[in-house]
């Protein structure tokens, strides 16, 4: 049984309150102790001095493409990236081709994710087949498949009633119903945020009022079956209003953000980078600087990448043509540390907990903690490092990315999922 000693790294976990220099030690593929000048012999050592040693960060929302589109992303492609930007676990969507609506491919899924023995993949299921709205899948198959979560991510489920029967369903199996709200005959034709950059540019715009309408309706619905309800990459101050007011009557509603969300506005589509072009679309700075007020006063629950990767044809054409999405696997770390950490927005542990031990419980996955016992699975972060975003470094297929060229503080220095070391000093092993 291999043994590892991970010596000397500020831990935190937020999950059990832990946030000081400590030694971790794994045997095997679980966490066997934590605590201060561990005695240990007969091990691997890792140094982890002026190393910030967290539970293995969690993605909630990425795109692995597969099956369907391997030209954009694999699930291995996928999960190499993932490892390379510090996460050890993420949760797949079903708009793949064809749609994850049946058992069939979300046991594809786990068996792909298990061939590339990378990290832990989760698949997220359709709430309806073919991502019609207009007939429920088979939730308990899909949940004794492997299904964690169900979401129409890309469409909304418009019909309020298979909406509402859909929340009763998830109810039963105690799973999440993830929301993308949009209403899509506000949003019809729409390419970036509806303002003064949709004028000045000649783009038909998309209205905040499309997310938030879609919200409202949602959390109604949920409020009358008491059922719950997570909203994905919000964007919106209208949005963060109704989420906290639902909050606050005690409801059982969470929500996520995009780093993009939080970092660009509308004036990166100036001059028309299709790369910025995502949907929900970048809003205006009231909306960002709502976004993270809410990130630090606790209304958003936690961040995901919305990882989107697009082939080098969707996105180099005409504006109108391009394909919504950006890839954020590999740039999200660096992101949060420098724009929100460094900037005071969160401290480094409520970052950590953003993408370890909130995640885990809105997906109800047995991950985001260090206790002993736990599966090793451990992120530890180089947060002063500097790091310059380069294409031609990334583990993805496609290279969809506006922050190309930018230079940050922050990237993975070592991760282990499950016991096995995927990165070692920066570098994937694997």
């Amino acid at each position: 049984m291999r043994r590892l000693l991970i010596r000397g790294g500020r831990v935190i976990d937020p999950a059990n309150k832990i946030d000081g220099v400590l030694d971790i030690l794994v045997e095997g593929e679980k966490i066997a102790a934590v605590g201060e000048n561990l005695e240990v012999s007969d091990c691997e050592i890792v140094d982890a001095k002026n190393k910030i040693v967290t539970p293995g960060l969690i993605d909630m929302h990425v795109h692995l493409r597969e099956p369907g589109r391997e030209d954009e992303e694999t699930i291995k492609s996928g999960s190499r990236a993932a490892a390379a930007g510090g996460f050890t676990s993420v949760a797949c969507m079903p708009n793949t081709y064809p749609v994850n609506d049946n058992s069939a491919i979300t046991e594809m899924i786990i068996e792909k994710a298990n061939e590339a023995d990378l990290i832990n993949v989760y698949p997220i299921a359709a709430i309806t087949k073919g991502l019609t709205g207009k007939e429920l899948t088979e939730m308990s198959e899909l949940v004794d498949s492997g299904a964690v979560a169900f979401s129409d991510d890309g469409e909304y489920v418009k019909n309020d009633e298979v909406m509402r029967r859909a929340l009763e369903y998830s109810k039963m199996f105690d799973v999440s119903l993830i929301s993308h709200a949009e209403s899509k005959k506000l949003s019809a034709g729409g390419q970036i945020n509806e303002g003064y950059y949709s004028t000045a540019l000649g783009l038909r715009g998309i209205p905040s009022a499309a997310e938030e309408i879609a919200i409202a309706r949602d959390i109604i619905l949920s409020e009358l079956v008491d059922a719950r309800i997570h909203f994905t990459h919000i964007s919106t101050k209208g949005s963060l209003r109704l989420v906290k007011e639902a909050k606050e009557r005690g409801l059982k509603v969470t929500c996520d953000v995009t780093p993009h969300h939080l970092v660009l506005t509308e004036e990166a589509l100036a001059n028309y980078d299709t790369n910025c072009k995502v949907n929900p679309p970048l809003r205006t700075k009231n909306d960002v600087d709502a976004l993270s007020k809410a990130l630090s006063e606790g209304v958003i629950d936690a961040i995901a990448s919305d990882h989107a990767p697009h082939a080098i044809h969707e996105k180099e054409v005409e504006f109108s043509a391009a394909a919504f999405g950006m890839i954020g696997l590999e740039t999200t770390l660096p992101l949060m540390i420098t724009k929100i950490v460094n900037a005071g927005i969160l401290s480094l542990p409520k970052m950590i907990e953003k993408f370890t031990i909130s995640p885990a419980r809105i997906l109800k996955i047995n991950k985001g903690t260090l206790s002993v016992g736990a599966d090793a699975d451990i992120s530890i972060i180089d947060n002063m490092a500097k790091v310059k975003i380069e294409s031609n470094k990334f583990k993805s297929r496609s290279k969809n990315s506006p922050f190309i060229g930018w230079e940050f503080n922050g990237k993975v220095h070592h991760l282990i999922v499950r016991g096995k070391t995927l990165v070692d000093s920066s570098k994937l092993i694997k």
